[in-house]
């Protein structure tokens, strides 16, 4: 339920704007990405984890930027954006989608992984293990940064970049306090592994 209003927005906006023109095949698939996340982690992702409860405020604040966002980054690709009919073959359209594509597909796995850290009726914590927690503690983090600099660099808009740094230095922080955490619980956790960013930090 938090982050519906960053999938209902866009498709709103898309509803209202009436009959549709066509538009350029990288500005939908664009609009594509931005939906597709949001429909995972909407529609699917939550019936996959085990809820735990959490404070009534950042529901608050999590529901209000997304409420922003899903309006800021669905009214620009519907109503501003200009992209030219070759842009799906633009070096920032392709890169961009494939760096997507690549933290998406990370994002997933990361967090199949720590889904099978524990067993129904479980609550001791556990070294996350295999994918990308090889090299780091936070990868299912990194996996959504990683996302949403992709779709920053396939959209090319002030919008999309604005919200991959707020992503970047909202979640980061997270990967840096569960990393500190697991050395403190886990004499044996893997010194090799970085907070966020395999191999650097």
């Amino acid at each position: 339920a938090l982050e519906l209003p960053s999938f209902v927005l866009p498709a709103l906006l898309l509803a209202l704007r009436g009959p549709p023109r066509l538009e350029p095949l990288g500005c939908r698939l664009l609009c594509a990405t931005f939906g597709g996340h949001y429909f995972y982690r909407t529609f699917i992702y939550p019936f996959l984890t085990r809820g735990r409860p959490f404070p009534l405020h950042i529901l608050y604040f999590g529901m209000l930027f997304c409420l922003y966002n899903g309006f800021l980054q669905g009214y620009y690709l519907i109503y501003c954006a200009e992209y030219p009919t070759d842009w799906c073959f633009n070096i920032r359209f392709t890169s961009g989608i494939l760096l997507f594509s690549l933290g998406m597909g990370i994002n997933i796995h990361s967090d199949l992984l720590l889904r099978q850290l524990r067993k129904p009726g479980e609550t001791t914590y556990k070294i996350p293990q295999g994918g990308l927690f090889t090299y780091v503690s936070g990868a299912n983090y990194f996996g959504e940064i990683m996302e949403w600099f992709g779709y920053a660099i396939a959209t090319w808009s002030l919008p999309a970049f604005a919200f991959a740094f707020f992503t970047l230095c909202f979640i980061g922080p997270r990967a840096i306090h569960h990393h500190r955490f697991y050395l403190r619980t886990f004499t044996d956790y893997p010194k090799s592994r970085k907070a966020l960013i395999p191999f650097i930090f």
